[in-house]
């Protein structure tokens, strides 16, 4: 992993650095050896784990330093490594000390390198790129495993593969970008005549082509020199301490006082840009999860995993940003209010690089309103006619903690908004009530346990346990309850933490049912600290369910699961590096409201044979099954232009059969694109995302039938 994509945080808090001239003094202050104690003794003293700074942790603290800094293998050689090989056992004293020299003297090695090897790029680049994409090489996609290069003819080699295949995602993007827009405007009288005048043109433009590649690859390797010569020593200690605190767990992480800042503008919403969070992927940006309510999740045209390799403003043209750091593209995403940002964007569904998109977003702030629940009521056809069920989506758990400190008596909450869709609802004479807490990813803890009020009649939520062992124990305690009706909660990969809480009672309460795929796993605490420079974000604490079950990195596990299409490999907690592992405490006394798994075989057997009579489930299944399958087989790609084309063009022919066969069983024109296939859902009568949300229904349908001893049809 680079420099340039990994410097800002996992979360893009950080502002764009200010341009400046090259420093060469990187030497550590007083000021970054005082707060590096700090840091220190914050881990040791307040952290959830019982942690010691020993040679043990060096040795682990060494080698997060060296994959922050080139986890790719792709600058330093086995000899810088060596040389610095006294750091693998004197990390801790170098932090614990505030002796900070010899990590930022691997930073200055790492520097030469990168600068070493972007002036070699550039100076191939003047030469003239004569790659002419034919042959049998191919370039491994992770080297995070591989040996450290041992001399400069090996990182040469792996350069030119890498320099190489850089060029030839250019051309394919352009020419795919060039095929699509003729398509788009040639018509069947005209279909002959354009194609041969193109076959002529590209013939002509070949060397202009060339040369446009060469200059974007220029503009890019010489942006990322500038900014590798504009480091100082506040981004040094920055990039040091995320590998101290990230070695400890990914949630703790140390925030620069820019960082701290830019932190408390996002927690008050009123940060103005498209509302999603962005994390590094390698040389990559890449969305981890959208805003409930924001412009990202309103224009419906990015989700989790899609990686931006470009960015324009209005219409302008688009700047790629591939190898850029993370806190400068974040930059270039933010705006003004109403305007808007053009991303180039490669869907995470995508298996190659040089299939991209360009979506536009309009950027606006994220209000507390934009978050509310809402209710709809949804119509599920039987034999035995019509069955209203009732759907209350919650985006978030949300507080407008201002007007509550105050003592006003209308203030927003999660819970006071439910509540008014619960009474809603009734008035619709609905049978149940589903609970959509799917990207839900979390909030406010308060509002987890007040809104279990609303459906139980009071008693514990969730256990929290400090780093002494100590339990405390949350819940509701009003007596009564608004909803005692069927329920059921939907979740998926990016319900989260809060969400986590309250599905997982639900269960344990045997209230109701959870459906849907395994949640995120997020169950730890966090608290901010003050530092003599910035902030220390410090996991002090975890979550427990009454049943004494942590939700940490396994999450919630649905009574009843459905396929999803987020890879859980690059998305949740398990994902991250370093994440606190799952374990259980003793559970406490609750009261059980029912038993709804001894319907369990009965539901999963009527819910299967609807998925597998449902084309929009049928398709989610078999994606799901498809996209693993061709992760697993994706480690490398040709840089042999037919071959990668080819490669390619196989995979998304699979893709394609199975959107095209959902389609044809819907009644629907087939595509003829696959990475044209999203946003297709606002067409259909029957959008993909709402087959979840429509079998959640039907599952509950079948529950109140079980619950109130109704027998099924023979041809239900």
């Amino acid at each position: 992993m680079s420099l340039f994509a990994t410097l800002g945080r996992t979360a893009a808090l950080a502002m764009l650095l200010v341009a400046g001239p090259a420093l060469a003094d990187l030497a550590p202050s007083d000021a970054q050896r005082q707060t590096a104690e700090e840091i220190a003794d914050s881990l040791l003293h307040g952290h959830y784990s019982d942690i010691d700074l020993d040679d043990d942790w060096s040795k682990r603290a060494f080698q997060h330093y060296l994959d922050v800094l080139d986890g790719q293998r792709a600058y330093l050689l086995r000899s810088d490594i060596d040389d610095f090989q006294d750091l693998s056992t004197r990390l801790d004293e170098a932090v614990l000390d505030g002796e900070l020299a010899r990590p930022f003297a691997l930073y200055e090695r790492y520097q030469t390198r990168v600068e070493d090897r972007l002036e070699w790029l550039l100076a191939r680049l003047d030469e003239g790129l004569d790659f002419t994409f034919d042959g049998d090489q191919r370039m491994i996609l992770d080297r995070s495993d591989m040996p450290w290069p041992t001399d400069e003819a090996q990182l040469d080699a792996l350069w030119t593969k890498r320099l190489k295949n850089a060029a030839l995602e250019l051309a394919i993007n352009r020419q795919d970008a060039e095929e699509r827009k003729a398509n788009a405007e040639e018509n069947e009288d005209s279909a002959s005549t354009e194609a041969d005048t193109s076959s002529s043109r590209d013939d002509d433009t070949v060397d202009e082509k060339e040369k446009t590649i060469e200059e974007t690859l220029r503009e890019r390797y010489e942006g990322q020199l500038n900014r590798i010569r504009q480091i100082n020593a506040e981004d040094v200690f920055d990039l040091l301490m995320t590998a101290v605190t990230g070695t400890i767990d990914p949630h703790t992480n140390y925030m620069s006082p820019r960082e701290s800042e830019d932190f408390d503008i996002q927690m008050k919403l009123s940060l103005e840009g498209i509302g999603a969070l962005l994390q590094a992927d390698g040389e990559y940006v890449k969305v981890s999860s959208l805003v409930p309510g924001g412009p990202a999740e309103k224009a419906g045209v990015l989700e989790p995993a899609d990686r931006i390799i470009g960015v324009g403003q209005e219409d302008e043209e688009i700047v790629n940003v591939v190898g850029m750091r993370l806190d400068e593209v974040v930059d270039m995403i933010r705006g003004p209010k109403g305007s808007v940002v053009r991303l180039e964007i490669v869907p995470g569904q995508a298996m190659d690089m040089t299939r991209s998109k360009v979506v536009e977003i309009t950027r606006d702030t994220v209000k507390l309103e934009d978050q509310a629940a809402q209710s709809e009521v949804v119509e599920i056809q039987r034999d035995d006619g019509k069955h209203r069920v009732g759907v209350i989506k919650v985006p978030a758990f949300y507080v407008d903690f201002d007007a509550w400190q105050a003592g006003a008596d209308d203030y927003r909450s999660t819970t006071r908004d439910v509540a008014k869709e619960i009474e809603k609802l009734r008035k619709e004479n609905v049978e149940g009530i589903v609970l959509d807490l799917r990207n839900n990813g979390g909030g406010a803890l308060q509002e987890a346990n007040s809104m279990l009020g609303l459906f139980i009649d009071r008693g514990p939520t969730v256990q929290v346990r400090d780093a002494r062992g100590r339990i405390n124990l949350y819940g509701d305690t009003d007596s009564g309850s608004l909803y005692d009706g069927p329920l059921v909660v939907l979740v998926n990969r990016l319900s989260a933490s809060a969400s986590e809480i309250f599905a997982g009672a639900i269960q344990d309460y045997g209230r109701g049912l959870v459906v849907g795929s395994n949640t995120f796993g997020k169950g730890t605490v966090q608290t901010l600290n003050d530092l003599d420079l910035g902030q220390i974000k410090l996991t002090r604490a975890k979550f427990y369910r009454i049943s004494g079950d942590s939700t940490q990195n396994r999450g919630v596990v649905p009574d009843i699961q459905f396929p999803s299409l987020v890879d859980p490999e690059s998305i949740g907690e398990s994902s991250l590096d370093n994440a606190l592992g799952w374990d259980s405490v003793r559970k406490v006394q609750y009261r059980q409201y029912g038993d709804p798994r001894r319907y369990l075989d009965i539901l999963r057997e009527r819910h299967r044979q609807r998925a597998d009579d449902h084309p929009n489930f049928h398709y989610l299944e078999r994606r799901a099954t498809l996209a693993e399958r061709l992760r697993e087989q994706h480690t490398s790609v040709s840089l042999n232009r037919e071959q990668r084309r080819q490669e390619t063009q196989a995979r998304e022919n699979e893709q394609l059969a199975l959107e095209n066969e959902r389609r044809e069983a819907l009644g629907l024109e087939p595509l003829d694109n696959w990475i044209d296939s999203r946003g297709q859902d606002e067409e259909e009568p029957q959008p993909l995302e709402r087959a979840p949300l429509t079998e959640a229904a039907e599952i509950l349908l079948d529950f109140s039938r079980l619950e109130s001893g109704i027998q099924f049809a023979e041809h239900e």
